[in-house]
């Protein structure tokens, strides 16, 4: 949702919490703002609504530099995005200020009190009553020596709280020290080599400047100086050796690229090529999972799949389903998990719940989660970040190993999330006795074909952007797929609505005539997924019926099919494919679609309005 960086430790850090920010600004862009302590007088605050631009504007208005400084990015949740609602927040005499990622469910309660005790509340957002709380508990507890005092207020302060969230608290009295700590929202703790001690919601601006890092776990504390770092939990100090971390920081670069949204989308044959590494036996279809760490007994035991995701992560559970089903024979439910744990859902016994978020820290993931685990389910999660939440309470992690994703719209993850979900479905038809030898080679080879087909999509994009050209100012798109090909309709209108604010809608191609095929009319796209596959025929059949009523077709077929060609008004061609890898290929040119529409109507393609990467909060 927000970002949130802090630095302690070097002689001016505000240039770096600066850069921090913007290799998080995907988090949210609502508004930012940095504060920055100075020893022994203030804290002093400069804070912007709009991008990340706007602050830099204003710090070269009103430069701040200090050795201690934390800044934030916002995605408004409470209060609109103003000046006055950007973070850091600060008390009311100003002894402390924090920047805040979540939300605190009982602000009003909180509010009210303190109001009455004398805090000045200034501002319409639920962070600024933490600042007031933990300056209450702060006046109570006095400065007891060596920094000790800022973190027993936070932890005072938290036991107050309700909802979830992560925060870096600095105060005037301890110019030297941040306070971090986690509740459900992703927090970091970074350890350079020079000295110098980060905080940051992800890793992005950390890999800059380190490489080992603390992954704060939930209701964890921790106080950063610049010589160490404490972290303390819910029974004193945790003492455990931080995480080494080999993420590249050129992966936080465009590299050339106008965009981050195109240059992820470029990367995806790379990314497919490190899906595959060691998990393909050399010579045959034999499918190692060894490195998810989940028991082999779990996978031999499974008797049902639950998947539990949310948007892109969901489209690729929806073809998770198919895949299973039909390579393992293994019956899959998937669920929406924002709604899973309000269901009283029925877990049966010997059910692997298969968790797919690309951040690991999507809230309404992880509750869902342990939702499941509750109810008796194993956890497997398919996701990007090694030590994130749903990382550490699953029994295993197939990573998706795509590196840095800084697109708020997946691209280079969802492909990623359909060749490991490929490889588990392979994996359980191969240890259930489902899957033959020989089948399993032939997808073996398409698997290691991928990198290949789809480098071979991405050099169409020039044509893609001619179909854009024609296209951009419809207002409403329509997206048709049967089978596997339907989840890839749903992503792909999910991917238009996001990056070009068009209005798109995915549908089972066999369904549009139950509704949707009242809406087609001369201005109307649609986008008809139409590859080889035993429903090929009849989603043709759905397609002429769309053109019928003067629809503007856009066909999407294998390469040298023409049935098509007299009648679509575009038609794209993809490289042969198997049918159950075919998701991957599919994918890539609605990528390019939405991209190019969306780039051709002037909308921030990186940074979509009211989007963050991350949903952090319920």
């Amino acid at each position: 949702m927000c970002g949130i960086v802090g630095m302690v430790g070097r002689e001016d850090v505000v240039a770096e919490v600066v850069a921090g920010l913007q290799a998080l600004e995907y988090r949210g862009y609502d508004s930012a703002g940095v504060a920055v302590v100075e020893s022994g007088e203030e804290i002093r605050r400069v804070r912007a609504a709009g991008k990340l631009k706007r602050l830099v504007q204003e710090l070269q208005q009103q430069p701040l530099s200090g050795t201690c400084a934390i800044g934030h990015t916002r995605w408004a949740t409470h209060g609109r995005p103003t000046d006055d609602n950007a973070h850091p927040h600060v008390s009311s005499s100003g002894e402390v200020a924090l920047v805040h990622n979540g939300i605190i469910e009982n602000f009003l309660e909180l509010r009210e009190r303190l109001a009455k005790a004398g805090h000045e509340i200034r501002t319409d957002t639920d962070t600024e009553v933490l600042a007031h709380l933990i300056e209450h508990h702060l006046e109570r507890a006095g400065h007891g020596g060596k920094g000790s005092s800022l973190l027993e207020a936070v932890q005072a302060a938290l036991k107050e709280v309700v909802g979830v969230h992560s925060l870096a608290v600095v105060s005037r009295s301890e110019p030297d020290t941040i306070v971090a700590s986690t509740n459900g929202p992703p927090n970091l703790i970074g350890i350079g080599d020079d000295g110098l001690r980060m905080v940051a919601s992800d890793l992005a601006p950390i890999v800059r400047h380190a490489r080992r890092v603390h992954f704060l776990e939930e209701g964890e504390t921790a106080l950063v100086r610049g010589e160490d770092v404490e972290i303390h939990g819910s029974n004193g100090r945790v003492e455990r050796e931080p995480r080494v971390v080999d993420m590249n920081p050129v992966q936080a670069e465009k590299g050339g690229y106008k965009h981050f949204m195109l240059k992820e989308m470029h990367e995806q044959p790379r990314v497919l090529e490190e899906v595959l590494v060691g998990r393909l036996q050399p010579g045959t279809g034999e499918v190692n999972l060894d490195d998810t760490g989940l028991p082999h007994e779990i996978l031999e035991n499974c008797e049902r799949v639950l998947v539990l995701a949310c948007g892109t992560s969901l489209h690729a559970g929806m073809v998770a389903r198919h895949l299973i089903e039909r390579l393992a024979g293994i019956p899959c439910q998937v669920e929406i998990a924002s709604e899973f744990r309000y269901a009283e859902p029925v877990v049966p016994k010997n059910t692997l719940a298969l968790a797919i978020t690309q951040s690991g820290e999507t809230a309404d993931t992880i509750a869902a989660m342990r939702e499941a685990a509750e109810r008796g389910a194993k956890l497997l999660v398919n996701c990007n970040v090694l030590g994130s939440a749903a990382t550490r309470i699953a029994d295993g992690t197939l990573h998706m190993r795509a590196g840095l994703e800084i697109g708020v719209a997946s691209t280079k993850c969802f492909t990623a999330e359909l060749a490991c979900l490929t490889l588990l479905a392979m994996k359980l038809g191969q240890v259930h006795g489902r899957l033959s030898a020989e089948r399993s080679a032939e997808l073996a080879e398409g698997l290691r074909s991928l990198p290949r087909l789809v480098e071979e999509v991405l050099s169409h994009g020039d044509a893609i952007d001619a179909i854009a050209r024609d296209t951009m100012k419809a207002d409403n798109y329509l997206f048709l797929g049967r089978g596997l090909l339907h989840p890839i309709a749903l992503e792909g209108a999910l991917k238009l609505k996001e990056i070009s604010y068009i209005h798109a809608e995915g549908y089972a191609a066999g369904e549009m005539k139950h509704g949707p095929i009242a809406l087609i009319d001369e201005n109307m796209p649609i986008v008809g997924l139409c590859l080889e596959s035993p429903t090929r025929d009849k989603v043709m059949a759905n397609l002429q019926e769309a053109k019928a009523r003067e629809g503007r077709l856009l066909a999407v077929v294998t390469e040298g099919d023409e049935r098509l060609t007299e009648f679509a008004d575009h038609v794209i061609e993809l490289p042969p494919v198997d049918e159950m890898l075919a998701p991957v290929v599919a994918s890539i040119p609605l990528q390019f679609l939405a991209y190019h529409v969306g780039v051709r109507r002037g909308c921030d393609v990186d940074q979509p309005r009211n989007l963050a990467k991350s949903v952090t909060v319920e």
